[in-house]
Order: structure tokens, then sequence, then C-alpha cells
């Protein structure tokens, strides 16, 4: 198991899935193959033994009678030795049998040997039977061979042929195990992207007619996106709603607030109190609006591509908040060039825009800078201050809705600003980064439309 573990190690399923199918088939067919190959030699030996047999019987006969054998018939040859192991008669061109061999069938003993490799191939291998013989001039010894050529040369091409087709069988099983693994898997893989982009996905579509464990996984999926998507409607309908209801009463409260604090009174303590309840309500006020606004972006989808003069945008930014900037000692600074546009919706626009220039007036330092540079068919707007920056670890929750760097909450703001800028930058098909003490959008530059 560990081995197995090293050797998938956290690749895909599919690639498990088709190295399981390459090992199992690799370990059947050698096995299959072996045995194949054993059978075939085995009986390829047996009929090599007979022949041999009926070939030394020949042999035997022959020199028993004092006749000569038979040497018409290729592959077969013989050898008579003298009890001093010389060799007296017989058609070898090389010595049949050794030393040992003549002892031992000089002693009575019938010794059968194979000489020659099958791999690596040798020149005439054989096969020989050494016995002794009563011949009319006294015992002697006779060596009585069988050439192996063919035998071996069929056990050879047995064996290429066994790996050419265990070859092709491995290579055609993995192909199809990996495409029947791509198409049990490929409906789990759009279940998956359907996970990730849940909110807004329509419903898996799911085989009718079918109950496999893919079939059951797509049907809980599809009852996981409705249950999300109906929550999501539900939360986007509250948000909506008490955003409209806090609305008009705010505004209200705030009118009265501002009439009352018209009036002259001598108690400053009850001062104190209505402008503390008119920044509360204020900070209501700004809470509620943002909600609205991120709900309608929600909502709207991708932004519209009219064109938005750029250089002109970031001006009517800036001087909204140039009086603020002035009173509070701090520069407003604008770099673009001249005729870029851009195309999207300018009110979404100027709202992230604002909301950046906005945070860096309360929480950044010196010269606030609002720049807009285009290259490669992107346009950034970015907006930065000499400030540190934000801390390292708020960064990568900075667009979270309600998130603030400020985690005691003891200064101004409604954590939805950065939100806000992020969902404006994903209206335009762009992103929204931070970088030190710089926020950017990153937005494409699509032909802005006809109408």
């Amino acid at each position: 198991m560990t081995l197995w573990r090293r050797l998938v190690g956290d690749r895909p399923i599919v690639t498990r899935l088709v190295l399981a199918v390459a090992l199992t088939m690799t370990a059947v067919l050698l096995i299959a193959g072996a045995f194949v190959f054993w059978r075939v030699g085995y009986a390829l030996n047996r009929q090599l033994d007979q022949d041999l047999d009926a070939y030394q019987q020949v042999v035997q006969r022959a020199i028993a009678t004092g006749a000569t054998p038979p040497t018409d018939t290729p592959g077969q040859s013989y050898q008579v030795y003298d009890p001093q192991g010389r060799v007296i008669a017989g058609n070898a061109k090389a010595r049949l049998a050794d030393q040992d061999a003549l002892v031992q069938a000089a002693a009575g003993t019938e010794v059968r040997e194979d000489v020659g490799n099958l791999l690596p191939t040798t020149d005439h291998p054989y096969k020989v039977v050494v016995a002794p013989v009563d011949a009319p001039r006294g015992t002697v010894v006779v060596a009585s061979a069988i050439s192996k050529n063919k035998h071996d040369e069929a056990l050879r091409e047995l064996l290429l042929q066994l790996a050419i087709a265990d070859l092709a069988t491995l290579i055609a099983a993995s192909l199809v195990g990996y495409g029947t693994a791509r198409a049990a898997l490929n409906p789990v893989e759009r279940y998956r992207l359907a996970a990730e982009n849940a909110d807004g996905a329509p419903l898996l579509p799911v085989a009718t007619g079918k109950d496999d464990e893919v079939t059951r996984l797509g049907h809980t999926f599809n009852a996981l996106l409705e249950r999300i998507r109906q929550a999501n409607e539900r939360e986007r309908q509250f948000l909506a709603d008490a955003s409209h209801e806090l609305r008009s009463p705010l505004a209200l409260m705030r009118t009265e607030l501002e009439v009352a604090l018209l009036r002259p009174r001598g108690d400053a303590e009850t001062t104190t109190a209505f402008e503390s309840l008119r920044s509360q309500v204020e900070r209501l006020i700004t809470l509620s609006n943002a909600l609205l606004d991120l709900e309608e972006l929600r909502a709207s989808g991708e932004a519209p591509h009219d064109p938005v003069d750029v250089d002109q945008l970031l001006i009517d930014v800036t001087r909204r908040f140039d009086a603020q900037a002035n009173a509070e000692g701090r520069r407003l600074e604008t770099l673009t060039p001249t005729g870029l546009s851009i195309g999207g919706n300018q009110h979404w626009l100027d709202l992230a825009l604002a909301n950046l220039v906005s945070n860096a007036l309360r929480y950044g330092e010196g010269t606030i800078c609002v720049t807009a540079t285009g290259t490669h068919g992107r346009i950034r707007l970015a907006v930065s201050d000499d400030g540190p920056g934000f801390p390292a670890e708020f960064v990568d929750q900075a667009f979270d809705r309600f998130t603030r760097a400020d985690s005691s909450r003891t200064t101004r703001g409604t954590g939805l600003g950065l939100a806000l800028v992020q969902a404006v930058a994903e209206a335009h098909g762009g992103t929204a980064t931070i970088t030190g003490p710089q926020v950017a959008l990153d937005l494409p530059t699509p032909a802005p439309s006809s109408t």
C-alpha cells in the first residue's frame, strides 16, 4: 500500500485508475504469457525427447548388430566412444559427450544433457543421450544427439509474439481504461465546476432514466444548488428590503436632528447628544446605501459597455473630495493619459473610486494619488497614498463584507467599501488588488456599446 501511494501520490483520479488498470493488466499478461510459454515449451520438449528416444533406439540397434546407423536425416548425429573415451565412429563434427558423461555411461548410467542456451542464442544447440551398448567387439558408449535449432527458434518466436501481443493489449487496455474513466468522471467534473459557481449556476443536466452513483450525485448537487439559490435569493431580498425600509426613516431622523440643532439651546450636554445621534444616523444611512449599491450590482450582473472618459471620471471623483482634503492638510493628485476611455458603467466606476479616495482620506497619510494607465487592452485604475498600507494579515480578507483592518471597530466605516470595489471590478470583467498602500481595479477594455 505504501508503494502504491508513493507511485500515485496526489495524481488525478483518472491517472490513478489508468495506472491501476495498466499495472493489473501487466501482472495478468505476464502470468498468462509465462503460462503459455511454459506449456508450449513443455510440449516441444516432450516431442523433442520422443524424437531423441526414437533416434537413440535406431542408433543403438545398429551399433549392437555391427551396422552403420542412418545419417541421412538432418539434425540427427551420433558418436561411438571406446573405453578410453576416444571417438571411434560417428557423423558429428564436434564432440557430443564430455568426459563426465562418458564415465557415468561406462558405469551403466544413462546420461541426458541439454547443450546450448535459448537466450542468448547459441550456435548448434542440441540434446544428447549417452548410454552403454554391447557391440560385437565389446561394450562401447554411444552418444545420440538431435538438434534444438527448430525447437529454440520456435520458443524465441513465441516469446517475441507474446511480447508484442502483451504490449498491444496493455496499450489498448490503458486507452480503454482512460476513456472509460474520463467518461465516468466527466459528469463529476461538471458538478464540481457548478459547485464553484453555485451562486448563479443553472441546475445540472442530469441524465434521466438512470440510477447509478454519478446520476444520484447529480440529483444531490441539484438539490444543493436549489437550496443555495433560494438562500441567496432570500438574503438578497432581505438586504434590499431592510435597506429600503431603513432609508426613509433614517433620512427623516437626520432632517429632524439637523432642524433641532439649528435652534439655539443653552444645554451643551443636549447639543452634544444631538451631534452624536446625528453622527450615528449618518453612519446608518451610509451602511444602508452601501448595501443597496451592492445588491444592485449583484442583481445587474455584467456592467453595460457605455463609453466612459477616464480622465473626466478621475477629475469628477477627486473634485468632490478636494474640500475635505484641504481641510485635513492633504493633497489630491490625478494622473491619466489624455484620451483614455473604457466601456463600462460610469456610476459604478465613480462609486468604486470614490470609496477608495474616501478610505485613503480616512485611514491613509500624505498625498493621495489617483491614477489610470492603459496597456495591452486593459486599464488600471488605482488609488494610493503615502501611508504604510493595509496590515499584511488583513489583505487576504480585505474584500470580504463587513471586514475591517481595525478589528476593534473603533474607527468609522461600514466594512463594505472594498467589497463594493471588488463587485464593481467583477461586474466589468476585471479584478481588484491590494499592493501596499495602493488599491487598484484591473479592467479589460471592451468596445463601448452602440446604444
